[in-house]
Order: C-alpha cells, then structure tokens, then sequence
C-alpha cells in the first residue's frame, strides 16, 4: 500500500510532475518514465570488533558509490528511449544498504528496541546526507541535473526536511546513550552509546553542509537512496539479512531450485554473544543448542534478559519468541525520514494474525509518515523462498552444497559440425506440379548432417519459412537428433499443396514436409523403418510392397476416370485405386499373408494395402487393420472410422 500525500509531499521535482507510481519493489519512487540506478552497501563492514564504528570509511564508501552511480547513468542502457531521456534529466540514484539486522545483533541491540531504531537511523541519516553532500559537489565541478533550475524550490524544500529530522535525530540519539547505552555504575557511555552519539552527529554536520552546498551549487541527482530489498545480491556480499529488514530466523532453510534444502546458519550470534561478554565455553555450548534446535530459545547459559536481541521476524518451529508487526513498521518509521525514494521491506506478520491487526499495522504505517508498505502473513502461499522449518526435501549443509557445486557439470550436446567439404546429395522432386529441390549435405560415414530446400523464388514468404525450417532440421541433425525420430515426427502431415509425384516410392504425398521426410526415410533408413512410414519398397530380396505386385504404376498405360464423387485410377490387376484406398472386384482373390502388406477381404470387399505401424487400434473391435483414409483411418475388420487428429 502507498500513500500518495506522503509521498509527494516529499517530492523534489514537484514542478516536473507528481509521482504517481513505483516500481514493483516499492522502493523507487518518481516522475513517470524515469529510471533509478541502485546500489548498496554492505554495512557490517564497518563495524569494527571492540563495536566502535568506522564512521569516515563508510562516508568514502558513501562518496565513492554515488560518484560512480552517477557516471553509469550516462553509460547505462533504457528500455525506451523516453526513460532515457528522463534517467539522464534527472539522474536519480538509489544508494541503500543492507545488513542491518546482523550489525545491530553483533552491537547487543534488540531490532525492535528504541536503541536499535535510533542507530539505524542514524546509519541511514549519514548515508543520505553525505549522498546528497558528495552529489552537489559533483554539481560544482560539472552541473546540477538538467530539470534543477526548474525544481530548485521543492529540492531545497525537501532538503531542509531532511535536515530538520536530522537535527531530531541528534536530540533522540543523546537520549538514547544517556539512558540505554551508558555503565550502570560509571555512568559512562558505552562503545556502542558513543558510537551511536557520533553517527547521528555525523549525519546531522552533513546534512547541515548538504544544505547549505546544494543552496549555492544546486545537487547532480534529484534523488540519492533508496531502500531496495537486497534479495540476491545479500548473498553475494556474505549477508545474514537484507535491506532494512531483521533476520527472518536464526536458522533458516532455503529451497533450491534442483531439489533440497540448503541449512543457513545465522553468522552474527557468536559475534553478539562475545559483544555481551559470555566466555567461549558457553558460546560454544548456545551455537551447539541452536544448530540442534533450530532456537536459541533454552539454551544453556543464556540470560534470558538477553534474549529480545535474537528475536527474528518468525518465531521458530521450537520457539515462542518473533518481532511484533509494529516492530517493523517503527525501524521503517526511523529511517524514512532519510530516503530520498522509499523503503521496500516486508512487515511480518504471524500465521495467525488477524484483519485487525492487518488494518492497523496499514493505519500505523500511515500515522508514523511511511511512504509505502507491504505485509505478509506467514504461510499464507502454497510456497516461500525461506522457511523456519525443514520441508520433506533433503536438508543440505553450506559445505555440502559448496560441495556439490564442485562438482564436474555433464557437458551439455555438443554440435557435431560438417567439413569444409563434403558430398552431398541433390534431388528433384514434383507434388502435383509443384517442384522443389532437396539437397542433403553428408558426413564422412555418408550420414545426413544438413538439408537445404529451394520450393519457390527467392525472397518469397514460403522460401523463407522453408529456409529457416531446414536450417533447424540441420542443427537438430548436427546436435544429435536421430534421423529416425524427425521422420516419425514430420512424415505424414497432411496440408496443401498434396497430391501425386513422380517418385514410385512416394507415389503420393500428403504435404512438402510428408515427402521430404519419407525421401529421407527411403535413403537413409533401414527397410524396416521405411516400411512404417509408407516408402512402397521394389520387388528385391523379398521385400515386395504393394505396387510391386498388381498394384499402381505411375509409369504405366492406367487411365484415369471418375467413380462417384472419388477420383480413381485403372491399374494393373484389376485394382481400382481411389482416394481413400484400393478396391478390388469381388471376383479378384488374393493371399492374406499378414497385417504388412497383401490383400485383406472383409464381407466380400477385398483391399490391397500396406498397414502402418503407427496407425491405432480400433476403439469398437480392438483390430489392428486399421488403414489411412483421408486425415482418419477405418477398420477392415468392422469398417469403423477413428484415428482423426
């Protein structure tokens, strides 16, 4: 959910245009048909181990991201060419970070504490200051973005908002430390009091400076950060959480996407559990419980008063402990006020969370100046990317999964490519006058490696289409695809133009495809296999075919006449050849000699025909003497028709 008025209210090129939209994650926020170049920043970094922070080497990585975020924007690439011209107008950056969960663990601080709130603002608070610092310094030495003169009233506006939450920061911060962060006994403040006390300081001198540079020099971005959500690139940079958000649980389980669960192991507990002084012994003693139980909740040694500082988004399977859903919705509160776009972080909410309390963390998000929110309730998709709990699949460990990826990957089909030169084989070929050429390329073993077909003039529609679709047979050929197989597949098909040939083997063919296919058969496949495709076989070695002995040939003195509404043809035999397959006198006899080839008779209708082998069983009789008549087949046993499509 997004809440306009907030969000245009902190608007810098207001003039320009509202906003009226984000982007799906929700945390870009500006003008229509622009682009933000995003980045982050790992922040646990900078955490040093006494939990003293490395304030200047986090403002250089803050000044060295946004310098380079703005030369890509002059060198990236836009969908459409009016985004570019908008990137390029307002050359909106989106610097964020991630890690935050993790940093405020190893600090001993609870995420939904005032403490652990006041820090990450004070984090976020320095980054964007000094963005927008290093930003009008760029300005000075180049020039503002090119629609600045035309917003220099709402860009100052929205600066001095910045800078008037910075200065509450500092009043916050100093309260914080004094009350939550200091000795007991000394009254001093602690590493992470001071640490906490510097950063909102810091943060507040760069924003003052940001001020007060962009009043004179005006700012290169019309925005400089944003709070993107990390999800992958959190595991490149080592991350245990991402973006703003607390880790999900300290032991998690990842489905991936070959099968299994990969077992991910919160890294930022032995370093907090040092932070609060617990001997190595004992630290040993809760990594082993957790690692056991999936909880730190029981563990032997532990304060209990310690134990808001482990508390997760989810509360474990063995455990009763999460963050409150208000919990989220305050850490998004303490930060926004330092985003120049918005936050995309999701609020957690248990299973067994309610509509009330779905509508108030809406209203709250609202009441506590938040741009934009979203929610889950927990297992209320049929699957999630992380889990609490172990699914039925196999659990996997980080070493056995880094193990697995060692290992050698099956090479993928390799291209086997013809020579240079090689022997080919050309032939011509007519389908009721339309004539064509066939022209097949061969290996050494005088197998086909590459077809090419020329069926119409150059530059014509059916040329192309056929050149593309030889060009595929080719590489399916030379990529290991088996003759035998794109035979199966193509002959047979049946469109226009169909009709008769000149080729005895092939005496009729359904479609150009249907010949090519059963010509390829009838030179490159065995007998067997050219028989199952319909290649009329010559009267050698015993392999005799149906126009080899009384059956029609397209060479001989046969007349055509017309029988009814069926073309037919007068051949050799006395068999009358018509369109749907051959009739022979009821005087004519011949021998059954099996479901191949020979003349069958069913109630005194005899038919010469030749079966093929993947014509269907009749569904009425379950015959296996079915033959093709037109796109269907019919039953010589009990004449039904079937097979169709």
């Amino acid at each position: 959910m997004q809440f306009d008025t907030i969000i245009n209210d902190w608007h810098t090129c207001a003039a320009s245009g509202r906003i009226n939209a984000s982007n799906p994650c929700s945390e870009y926020m500006h003008l229509d048909d622009s682009a933000c170049n995003l980045a982050s920043i790992n922040l646990l970094k900078f955490l040093n181990t006494d939990g003293s922070y490395d304030i200047e080497g986090y403002r250089q990585a803050v000044r060295i991201f946004i310098t380079a975020q703005d030369i890509l924007v002059d060198n990236a690439s836009y969908p459409t060419e009016k985004i570019g011209i908008n990137a390029r107008a307002f050359r909106q950056l989106g610097l964020g970070f991630a890690n935050l969960g993790a940093v405020l663990m190893s600090l001993g601080l609870p995420y939904d504490s005032d403490e652990g709130r006041t820090f990450a603002g004070a984090l976020m608070g320095l980054l964007c200051g000094e963005g927008y610092l290093q930003s009008s310094k760029i300005a000075e030495k180049l020039e503002p973005f090119s629609g600045y003169a035309k917003n220099s009233k709402d860009m100052i506006r929205v600066m001095k908002k910045h800078t008037a939450a910075a200065g509450e920061l500092v009043e916050t911060a100093e309260k914080i430390a004094t009350t939550c962060l200091s000795d007991a006994k000394t009254k001093k403040l602690t590493t992470v009091g001071l640490s906490l006390e510097t950063l909102s300081k810091e943060a507040r001198k760069s924003w003052e400076a940001a001020l007060q540079h962009g009043e004179k020099y005006g700012y290169r971005n019309s925005q400089s950060t944003v709070l993107a959500p990390t999800g992958t690139i959190a595991f490149l940079m080592d991350c245990d959480t991402t973006g703003v958000e607390p880790d999900i649980a300290l032991v998690k389980y990842k489905k991936l996407v070959g099968g299994g669960m990969l077992k991910i192991v919160n890294n930022s507990v032995d370093r907090a559990l040092t932070c609060l002084g617990y001997p190595e012994a004992t630290r040993k003693d809760i990594l082993t419980f957790i690692d056991q139980n999936d909880t730190i909740e029981g563990a032997p040694g532990l304060d209990d008063k310690h134990l808001p500082i482990f508390d997760c988004a989810f509360k474990p399977m063995k455990g009763t402990r999460s963050i409150h859903y208000a919990g989220h919705i305050k850490m998004m509160a303490a930060a926004q006020p330092f985003v120049s776009g918005a936050i995309s972080k999701t609020v957690n909410l248990p299973e067994a969370a309610t509509e009330e309390d779905i509508y108030n963390a809406y209203v709250e998000a609202w009441q506590l100046g938040l741009k934009a929110i979203a929610i889950y309730r927990d297992n209320s998709k049929r699957s999630q990317p992380l889990a609490t709990k172990k699914d039925t699949g196999k659990e996997v460990s980080l070493n056995e999964a880094a193990a697995q990826l060692a290992q050698p990957i099956s090479p993928a089909a390799k291209r086997r490519r013809l020579p240079d030169e090689r022997h080919a084989v050309t032939h011509k070929f007519n389908i009721a006058g339309h004539e064509g050429y066939i022209t097949v390329g061969l290996y050494e073993d005088n197998s086909p490696g590459e077809i090419f077909l020329v069926m119409a003039k150059e530059g014509s529609t059916l040329s192309g289409v056929m050149d593309a679709f030889a060009t595929s047979i080719s590489l399916a050929l030379q990529y290991g695809v088996p003759l035998s197989a794109l035979i199966q597949k193509f002959s047979h098909m049946r469109f226009e133009p169909s009709g008769f040939t000149t080729n005895k083997q092939i005496p009729f063919a359904k479609s150009f495809l249907d010949y090519i296919f059963r010509w390829l058969a009838s030179r490159f496949l065995s007998l067997d296999e050219q028989r199952q495709v319909g290649v009329m076989l010559d009267n050698d070695g015993g392999d005799k075919g149906p126009y080899a002995s009384g059956g029609v040939d397209v060479n001989s003195t046969s007349k055509v006449k017309l029988s009814g509404s069926a073309p037919t043809v007068e051949a050799k035999g006395g068999l009358e050849a018509t369109a749907i397959g051959f009739h022979v006198p009821d005087s004519t006899t011949g021998d059954i000699s099996g479901h191949k080839s020979g003349v069958m008779h069913n109630s005194g209708t005899a038919v010469a025909f030749q079966i093929s082998d993947d014509a269907p069983p009749c569904t009425s009789c379950g015959s296996s003497m079915m033959v093709r008549q037109g796109a269907c087949y019919r039953c010589l046993n009990c004449g039904s028709q079937g097979g169709c499509g």
